[in-house]
């Protein structure tokens, strides 16, 4: 007799799912692009978006998930009466795979800041050109491969102790302490000189810079930001029991993940209007550009260590779905044999995130169609694999999936005005959504 995975409560299930979309992405590339992209109009697209394309495509899979409550690559041959269908849960398998070989390379990095910092906030460590630093940390292949291991280590320790002792317990302490930090750090930025610059750079609606490559992305984050099309979310809910609304729990998740965007932006923006500090995103963003802003402030050092926590715990609450989902597959859920498999699949996504690791040093010359290893990867999960996946999820949600199971596990019966919704919810599954995605993934290559 196996002994099924299962989450303790509803708010565990919310946490750890809202902490899986929350990533790095809503951390350090949002913030940016609404900045540079309109500000507030930026946002509002966002907005409309997330809630007639993410919101349903989040609903779908936690319907799928907990309709068949098996694996993710057996969940869509069940569902569908036809093993051929499989193959969605395998796309969702492999881009997982992937994503956490190169993601837990930017979670080293983390681990290796934080190191950095606490060493300096106890005067082991000087300041120095944070430019020349982040670079000659990236290209030592030891700290690199180092810091990774670490890092995928301490996903291999929360997933092999399981969903409840360890996914949903993870995340009921880093996703509280997650939005604490926000709180801290965004109250100590808005109360620096200047700081109402850079809320209104950040947030005041400016449509003449939204562009139709910014209004594209605005699209395609609102599935991306709630981790979309990689069977995460429909993992997740396959531990779910059937008293659970959906819907709540998705609009709950929805509305976390908006937050944390948004609360980025203020934590960062007012700092950087305050001490007059160019605006950038990405790795750059958290590495150079945060330590010269906390350098100017009292206790500088201490908020900069403080950030790269949140960082931490949003990389990891997101990072486990990765691997957990790839340890369900192949347990099949049983509970008894997922600390090896978690061993095992860590090693394995270690090894094959090696390239990337060193794709900023001893491989730095190595490119594939012109992207370096890291870039390679990234490009293949983000604006291949991913868009993909959500299509093909869309699809069969709309077209395969059974009406009366949809409506079954989203607790909607035969009240007209439910019935309304329903008929959105597929109206948008089989014919906006798709379309969206398509176009959105041929606008990328343009």
């Amino acid at each position: 007799m196996s002994e099924k995975s299962q989450w303790g409560s509803k708010l565990g299930f919310i946490l750890a799912s809202a902490g899986s979309a929350i990533g790095l992405g809503a951390v350090w590339k949002f913030p940016y692009m609404t900045a540079a992209n309109g500000g507030g109009g930026f946002l509002l697209v966002f907005l409309i978006s997330t809630i007639l394309i993410g919101f349903p495509l989040l609903l779908a899979e936690f319907a799928l998930g907990r309709s068949a409550g098996v694996s993710a690559i057996k969940t869509f041959g069940k569902l569908g009466n036809n093993q051929k269908y499989n193959f969605i849960g395998w796309i969702g398998a492999f881009a997982l795979f992937i994503l956490l070989s190169f993601y837990s390379v930017i979670g080293g990095w983390i681990l290796v800041y934080l190191g950095i910092e606490i060493g300096r906030l106890f005067h082991l460590i000087g300041n120095g050109d944070y430019a020349q630093q982040f670079s000659s940390i990236i290209s030592n292949p030891v700290i690199a491969l180092g810091a990774q291991a670490a890092f995928i280590f301490l996903n291999i320790f929360i997933v092999s102790h399981g969903v409840q002792k360890g996914i949903e317990r993870a995340s009921k302490v880093m996703m509280p302490l997650l939005f604490i930090i926000f709180i801290v750090i965004i109250g100590r930025s808005l109360s620096l000189p200047n700081a109402m610059e850079g809320v209104i750079y950040f947030l005041k609606p400016d449509f003449s810079k939204l562009t139709s490559a910014g209004f594209l992305y605005a699209l395609g984050q609102s599935f991306f930001a709630l981790s979309l099309g990689v069977t995460a979310m429909l993992t997740y809910a396959s531990y779910l029991d059937k008293k659970t609304n959906l819907v709540q729990s998705g609009m709950s998740i929805v509305a976390l993940n908006i937050s944390v965007s948004i609360m980025a932006g203020l934590a960062i923006f007012p700092a950087m209007s305050a001490f007059n500090i160019q605006s950038e995103g990405g790795p750059s963003l958290l590495f150079i550009v945060l330590p010269q802003l906390f350098d100017n402030m009292p206790f500088g050092t201490i908020f900069y260590i403080l950030f790269l926590l949140l960082f931490l715990f949003a990389t990891i609450t997101s990072s486990v779905v990765m691997l957990e989902i790839n340890v369900g597959n192949i347990t099949n859920q049983d509970n008894r044999k997922r600390a090896k498999w978690s061993m095992i699949l860590g090693i394995l996504t270690f090894v094959f995130g090696i390239p990337s690791a060193l794709s900023y040093g001893l491989m730095a010359d190595v490119h594939i169609f012109g992207k370096t290893f890291f870039d390679a990867m990234d490009f293949l999960v983000s604006n291949l694999l991913m868009p993909f996946g959500a299509l093909c999820l869309s699809l069969f949600t709309g077209y395969i999936f059974k009406k009366t199971l949809a409506m079954e596990e989203l607790h909607l019966d035969k009240t007209p005005w439910k019935q309304g919704l329903f008929q959105v919810w597929l109206f948008l599954l089989r014919y906006i959504i798709p379309i969206i995605i398509i176009v959105v993934f041929i606008a990328q290559f343009m």
